[in-house]
């Protein structure tokens, strides 16, 4: 159990963080596995991500994600993007998250948790952000851009501290935001006979 339980709760993890932005996720991945932190080793076809290459380029495309998403009108052309972008990201963080077994293994086990776990973050992600043009004509989306960064940011890096919490923290968050974009929205209506 122990050989797929801890890299499924990574792989959860980072696949939730890929859903709200893309490269971030992957990049801390790449560091934890060049440095060798949190125990974090790729090896077989995934030990590229720790290559110097893939930090440098994971990097520019981090910091140009982080300032092209504060900016009206790219920010949704990068939604737009993350449709495809995210899942796709998701599946290979979880895919390396299972770089022990076998590669075919690990890709169905990447397809399997990552790609749709990014893809129903970036799709609430997406919501939240019509929901915060609609509301406040755009004005507020760079902040909403920042809490996606800083609670990416601390979804990857709990996933690879404590793997085993990334449920629970996933679970809250989830029950958080549906909360708030139900406020936004006037609450729940009552039908009236």
């Amino acid at each position: 159990m122990e050989t797929w339980l801890l890299p499924a709760l990574l792989g959860l993890g980072l696949a939730a963080s890929t859903g709200l932005k893309t490269f971030l996720p992957l990049l801390m991945l790449a560091v934890a596995a060049r440095f060798h932190l949190f125990g974090i080793e790729l090896s077989g076809p995934f030990a590229w991500l720790g290559s110097l290459t893939a930090l440098a380029a994971l990097s520019i495309a981090t910091a140009t994600e982080f300032v092209a998403d504060k900016v009206p009108f790219v920010d949704h052309a990068l939604s737009l993007f993350g449709v495809v972008a995210r899942p796709a990201a998701g599946a290979l963080a979880a895919a390396a998250a299972f770089n022990t077994l076998d590669p075919g293994a690990a890709a169905v086990a990447g397809l399997i948790i990552g790609a749709p776990t990014a893809l129903a973050v970036h799709t609430a992600q997406s919501g939240a952000r019509i929901t915060s043009t609609a509301t406040t004509g755009g004005f507020a989306n760079p902040l909403v851009s920042l809490a996606e960064d800083v609670a990416a940011f601390f979804t990857a890096l709990l996933a690879m501290v404590a793997p085993i919490l990334v449920p629970v923290v996933l679970l809250v968050a989830g029950f958080v935001v549906w909360r708030a974009i139900v406020a936004l929205r006037g609450g729940p209506r009552v039908r009236r006979a």
